[in-house]
């Protein structure tokens, strides 16, 4: 009886605590809404479980431990190696056509960064974060997880986990967030703005396009070359159509284990010490607050451009501008299609700011690396 009271007195369940027990919940409430709703399952259940592994007593498997889940952690995040290798894999999956067809909605994914800055100002100064801490947070509203997770590991690595919760739990909440918004700013007559067909594309454009804009944005911004080079690199091997080895590498196996330690190791920052602050809370606020106003940014900037324009834009295809690829145009193209009766679709116009939207976010990354770190 004394080996079986030693053996409880040693196990894991005489350690729990009710924030272990609260994270349980938490990782639970993830891995729901990835299997039942299918909202991003392949980061939240990583992402998930990996909380689930933070919060085991005893066990050392959170990211800030030393087992095997800390060697994830110090290796591929705190080195910057995963995010840059997402980059890679998203250049490989990613048509640039929509946005060299349409030149000028580059611009609207630029002005979705609108929340990026918005959110970090307001954190700073209203609310008492470092620049750093500001920064990191602000990223959020660019809807993208790996540029959120690489700048927060660098500026904030001790919010890394909620930063990163956050920035995944809006991406997978952008076709419950962006409608309402999009209901709020635009008309009925501009839902109903039929955009013409973009101008065609040549080869030698979409071969040049990924070597002119990586060398340009990287000399720029040098801080934003490993999330810029990486993603042009992919995106190169897509568009020579010489490696297309290398290119289902890049875009399949390589991205899909990445992801999956990425999703891991996140996950596992989440233990009840790091993440049941009162910083989370207000991260998550932000967040939304980032979101919101990044939505916003590229929906105005889009009634401002129809100001001027002959050929009006559809201003719904700005709110495509965060770079949740692709799903915010897929979000645009189903409301105006809706809100049409299925006369507008304006899948492919959306697609131009959306992948504008990957690389307005690393800039936005690089200039607060460039300013902050």
């Amino acid at each position: 009886m004394e080996a079986v009271r030693e053996l409880l007195r040693q196990s894991g369940l005489a350690s729990l605590t009710i924030g272990n027990v609260a994270m349980f919940v938490v990782a639970a409430i993830m891995i729901y809404l990835a299997v039942r709703k299918q909202y991003e399952p392949l980061l939240l259940i990583p992402i998930g479980f990996g909380a689930i592994l933070a919060n085991l007593p005893l066990a050392n498997m959170g990211s800030y431990g030393e087992g095997i889940i800390a060697l994830i952690y110090e290796g591929g995040i705190r080195t910057e190696l995963l995010p840059p290798l997402i980059f890679l894999g998203v250049g490989a999956l990613t048509d640039f056509r929509p946005l060299l067809g349409r030149p000028l909605t580059f611009l609207l994914g630029a002005a979705a960064q609108l929340g990026i800055f918005a959110a970090a100002l307001g954190a700073t100064y209203l609310l008492g974060f470092t620049p750093q801490e500001a920064a990191s947070i602000g990223i959020i509203g660019g809807a993208d997880g790996p540029t959120s997770i690489f700048l927060a590991s660098q500026l904030a690595p001790h919010l890394l986990g909620p930063i990163a919760v956050a920035a995944y739990s809006y991406m997978a909440l952008v076709p419950i967030i962006q409608p309402p918004i999009l209901r709020l700013l635009t008309t009925k007559h501009e839902r109903g703005i039929d955009m013409p067909q973009a101008i065609p594309v040549s080869q030698t454009a979409v071969v040049a396009f990924p070597i002119v804009t990586g060398v340009l944005a990287s000399l720029a911004i040098p801080t934003a070359a490993p999330l810029i080079g990486m993603l042009m690199f992919g995106n190169l091997l897509r568009e020579s159509k010489v490696t297309d080895r290398l290119r289902k590498t890049a875009g399949g196996a390589m991205i899909d284990i990445v992801t999956l330690f990425l999703g891991l190791a996140v996950g596992a920052t989440m233990d009840a010490a790091h993440f049941l602050t009162h910083h989370t809370l207000l991260i998550l606020v932000l967040g939304a607050v980032a979101f919101v106003f990044s939505t916003a940014g590229g929906i105005l900037l889009a009634k401002l451009l129809n100001l001027f324009l002959r050929h009006k834009i559809n201003p719904c295809i700005g709110a495509a501008g965060v770079s949740a690829v692709p799903m915010s145009a897929r979000v645009v193209q189903r409301f105006v299609s809706e809100a049409t009766d299925g006369r507008v679709n304006p899948l492919m116009p959306a697609m131009g700011p959306n992948v504008a939207g990957v690389i307005g976010s690393a800039v936005a990354a690089g200039v607060f690396l460039t300013l902050l770190s």
